[in-house]
């Protein structure tokens, strides 16, 4: 009788993606609580012990998708800004924070994990990179919409963020009130931000 053949050993061409993309697959499912080095192996179809050949820890791998992620985060802004079909500063920043609304309801596993601060984080080049690409992103558009020689695009580049990212948190978390329209809420923040931007405060 013939000798049943035996499975073939496990191989990937590029296993680092192949793990990344398990990870990233877990934490948009179940939030970044849900990961396990273990699981996410057993998804890439290795041995639990494979993913030290590419990631020392799991909080090494944790951190690459938190800086794809923050990776896809500004090419979706970029994006959508190139799309919109008035192209002047206020239309493209305005296109960019609608685009950041629309990129945390759609990966809020990784939405959530790209702004949570964990023990690995720190040591991940590519996550600060990332994470500061993201940053200038924004300032290149509000420093375009309040024009040259302001002191304060810091501020105001800050304000933006600020206010864009609390409206996606407490839409994708459900925090507004039952008497809240989430879509009003974002259609007409978004909308006053380039004349609140272009505004000087007080001085000081």
């Amino acid at each position: 009788m013939a000798r049943k053949a035996k499975s073939r050993p496990y191989h990937h061409g590029d296993l680092r993606e192949a793990l990344v993309a398990s990870a990233t697959e877990m934490i948009e499912e179940g939030g970044p609580s849900s990961f396990t080095l273990r699981e996410c192996a057993r998804r890439a179809g290795v041995s639990h012990a494979a993913p030290k050949n590419h990631f020392a820890t799991a909080e090494d791998l944790i951190a690459e998708v938190a800086a794809r992620g923050f990776e896809h985060f500004v090419a979706a802004l970029a994006q959508a800004a190139d799309r919109s079909v008035d192209q002047s500063p206020d239309a493209r920043l305005t296109a960019m924070c609608r685009a950041y609304v629309d990129f945390a309801r759609s990966h809020r596993g990784v939405y959530g994990l790209m702004f949570r601060e964990r023990s690995g984080f720190a040591k991940s080049e590519h996550l600060r990179t990332a994470a500061r690409a993201a940053w200038e992103q924004l300032h290149q558009a509000v420093a375009a919409v309040t024009g040259p020689g302001r002191r304060d695009t810091d501020a105001k580049a800050a304000h933006v963020w600020s206010l864009v990212h609390g409206i996606a948190s407490l839409t994708i978390d459900r925090r507004f009130p039952e008497i809240i329209d989430p879509e009003a809420v974002i259609a007409t923040s978004v909308a006053s931000l380039p004349a609140a931007i272009r505004s000087v405060g007080p001085p000081r």
